[in-house]
């Protein structure tokens, strides 16, 4: 049963994280959201949205009520592989050390991650995917726990190096910030534009966190509810026999493995944090647009009839 009041203390402190952060970001309740269940589940966020959208003040203000080092990294097309991981230098005593770089942080915030070349892009995704960096030969393990949050700005795109579809597959989630409402802008630029300061408190401690990571991985889940997801992880590949006609129509790639593993593991959180002890089919379906989004790839006659990818995921669920 300890695992029970666990899970409901992890309840009680995120409605309590929820409203630190709100105290500085106004409305985005399903950005937050979603970035909170990729945290608990390990997982990390591509935030997609134009400039402007509090982006970098959302990660920053997450950073501070759970108690964990922040850096932003801004991603140029000049920054070396070397710029974010640290690099050797010789010391007083003419001997090799090692600089940490701008990684070594609890939360990464890569801006504008489309704006860097490959290599610079894929010394970053080593640390996604390993949690640990290797620098003239040698291993450095990062500090758990260990978040990338990148940001990507969908409209311009002169100059910029998109992410191939096999490193956009270690994100957990493709989350979508939108524009604020009439009601919440006006509540923003009220707050913003006198003199106010706002203290965040710190609600979780990194040990808290790695341990309701560890409860979220221990959460059973009935065979139906894995079928579903690994059902509809296969309806997105085209030379699947369950493969329905929109998928042959309007799908070039469908999503891999990883998409059926964040499916489960995002749903067993989602259900957590909604007081169940138990995911069922609803918390699938409530976290699959934010995984599939980036998974899929869709052709051109999906693009000239104006279906979107959301539109796809909506028709398959």
């Amino acid at each position: 049963m300890s695992n029970v009041n666990e899970l409901d203390q992890l309840v009680e402190k995120y409605k309590a994280l929820k409203k630190e952060i709100h105290k500085v970001i106004i409305g985005q309740e399903e950005v937050v959201d979603q970035v909170l269940i990729s945290m608990f589940s390990r997982g990390h966020c591509l935030l997609v949205g134009v400039p402007g959208l509090a982006k970098t003040l959302l990660v920053n203000t997450i950073a501070q009520s759970l108690g964990l080092s922040f850096n932003r990294i801004q991603f140029t097309p000049d920054l070396m592989p070397s710029d974010i991981v640290g690099a050797e230098i010789l010391n007083e005593n003419r001997a090799f050390q090692f600089v940490k770089g701008p990684l070594f942080s609890n939360i990464v915030l890569a801006d504008e991650i489309n704006r860097t070349p490959p290599k610079t892009q894929s010394a970053l995704l080593e640390a996604m995917q390993e949690r640990h960096v290797t620098a003239a030969g040698k291993t450095y393990d990062l500090p758990k726990p260990f978040f990338v949050l990148a940001t990507q700005n969908p409209i311009e795109q002169e100059g910029t190096y998109p992410l191939p579809e096999a490193q956009l597959d270690r994100f957990m989630f493709n989350i979508w910030v939108d524009y604020p409402t009439f009601e919440e802008e006006m509540a923003i630029v009220r707050s913003t534009t006198q003199d106010t300061n706002v203290t965040v408190n710190q609600i979780m401690s990194s040990e808290e966190i790695m341990r309701f990571q560890a409860l979220i991985r221990e959460i059973p889940v009935a065979e139906n509810v894995l079928e579903y997801a690994v059902k509809l992880v296969g309806k997105t590949r085209i030379n699947d026999t369950s493969a329905p006609k929109l998928t042959k129509d309007f799908i070039t790639w469908g999503a891999g493995p990883r998409a059926s593993q964040y499916l489960i593991i995002g749903a067993k959180c989602h259900a957590v944090l909604k007081g169940k002890y138990a995911p069922d089919i609803e918390d699938v379906q409530a976290v699959a647009k934010p995984i599939l989004r980036h998974r899929l790839v869709r052709n051109y006659k999906a693009e000239a009839e104006g279906y979107s990818m959301d539109k796809i995921i909506s028709e398959l669920l």
